[in-house]
């Protein structure tokens, strides 16, 4: 047998990320008859993939395009042409006053972020620094993107309870605790699992933390605004010198193209190319290519706030109404949908894990996402992270109603 490093050892252990695209993998190519509201991948929406379409037509019927698309390795920071539309269009809509020198192009947000939590997490000769979460649940692809253990540090949300069936969670402030070895701040917006969206306050007060403490502040805007702008209310970005904002062409519906793009100040720039360079050598082109043709033709704005906002906003507004019809009767309640396309949902008092909820489910033909994985930050001992599930609504009005009388019936069984 093989004898691996501590590195290979790492990234060859069972991680919940894998699990994730394993389970999408069956439902997607394997086993189309699950019910899937798991996963991340981004709903059909034909209005969209018809402007691409378009657009992937329009390069093949160009023999200079189509060469500049597929025999051409890009610059190391990315393509030059989408990082001068960028570099206006931000500065247009938020007036950042940022240049070509404040972005870079990545295969994928993901790997950005394996590039900045092991460029700034770890071991270093001030001794072991962390990543600060202000808000878990969060994303749990950054679980096992390092590269040791101890990378990370989360802070139980506090919770408010809205109305019969509601609630949202607010970053504790108070017990926020920033020392000399935290290297970093990072949230999710809107936060994936639970669809929260950090108020425009919280955002702010963060910042001064991040100031203060000097430390990056890196948020994460793979749903958020301005593209793929699946938010249901109206935002800030913010941008300065400390803010590493992080955005991806997944969610707009563009997972395959793996294309993430990131705006920091020059010399995290600078770091980031130079490792992307060595982990990647160049990234791909069809990402940017067409993300460049969208802005040069003015799409993009109609693109996510007339097309695919209110594809995610319509499914939202019935997965709801699914649930609090079918599941009378049972102690739930959902997260505020303020933003992404997930649902995540709170059955207070559960008699079983969320674990194994998810794994009576998924034997009955649905796939959601257990909750518990989402709190990988911390250690704490807390009731509220084993009875939680995540249900995506990227799916049908059939497959989601068949799921939720699935789930109703199941939960109700317990």
């Amino acid at each position: 047998m093989v004898k691996l490093s501590n590195f290979g050892e790492q990234l060859t252990n069972n991680a919940s990320i894998v699990d994730l695209m394993d389970d999408l993998g069956q439902a997607l190519n394997v086993n189309p008859d699950l019910l899937f509201l798991g996963g991340g991948n981004p709903g059909h929406i034909p209005e969209f993939e018809t402007e691409i379409a378009k657009q992937l037509s329009d390069i093949a019927n160009t023999p200079e395009a189509l060469h500049k698309l597929i025999g051409i390795y890009q610059s190391p920071q990315g393509s030059e042409t989408l990082i001068k539309l960028l570099v206006d269009y931000f500065n247009q809509r938020f007036d950042w006053g940022i240049s070509e020198k404040n972005i870079a192009i990545t295969n994928g947000s993901q790997s950005a972020f394996f590039i900045l939590i092991n460029m700034l997490a770890g071991p270093s000769k001030q001794g072991h620094k962390h990543f600060l979460f202000p808000l878990v649940p969060e994303y749990l692809g950054y679980s096992d993107q390092a590269l040791g253990s101890e990378y990370f540090v989360g802070c139980l949300p506090k919770i408010e309870k809205i109305g019969e069936d509601e609630f949202k969670y607010h970053i504790d402030f108070d017990n926020l605790n920033i020392t000399d070895l935290t290297s970093a701040i990072c949230v999710s917006r809107p936060t994936n699992p639970s669809g929260n969206v950090i108020s425009d306050d919280e955002v702010q007060r963060l910042n001064e933390l991040a100031q203060q403490n000097n430390v990056p502040l890196i948020i994460d805007c793979a749903y958020g605004a301005p593209f793929p702008n699946i938010v249901y209310q109206d935002v800030n970005n913010i941008w300065n010198e400390n803010i590493i904002n992080v955005f991806s062409l997944s969610k707009l519906g563009l997972p395959a193209v793996r294309t993430g793009i990131v705006v920091a100040n020059e010399n995290i720039i600078n770091k980031i190319v130079n490792i992307n360079t060595v982990m990647s050598l160049a990234n791909g082109n069809f990402g940017p290519e067409l993300m460049s043709r969208i802005i040069e033709q003015n799409k993009l704005e109609y693109l996510c706030d007339k097309v695919i906002k209110p594809f995610y906003n319509q499914k939202r507004d019935y997965l709801i109404a699914q649930i609090r019809q079918k599941m009378k009767g049972i102690n739930y309640r959902f997260h505020q949908a303020e933003g992404a396309f997930f649902l995540w949902i709170w059955f207070e008092g559960l008699s079983v894990t969320s674990t194994e909820l998810y794994n009576q489910l998924k034997q009955k033909g649905v796939l959601v996402m257990d909750g518990k994985p989402f709190f990988f930050a911390t250690d704490a001992i807390w009731e509220h992270q084993n009875q939680c599930l995540r249900l995506s609504y990227c799916q049908s009005e059939d497959v989601l109603s068949q799921a939720v009388d699935i789930i109703s019936e199941t939960v109700s069984s317990l």
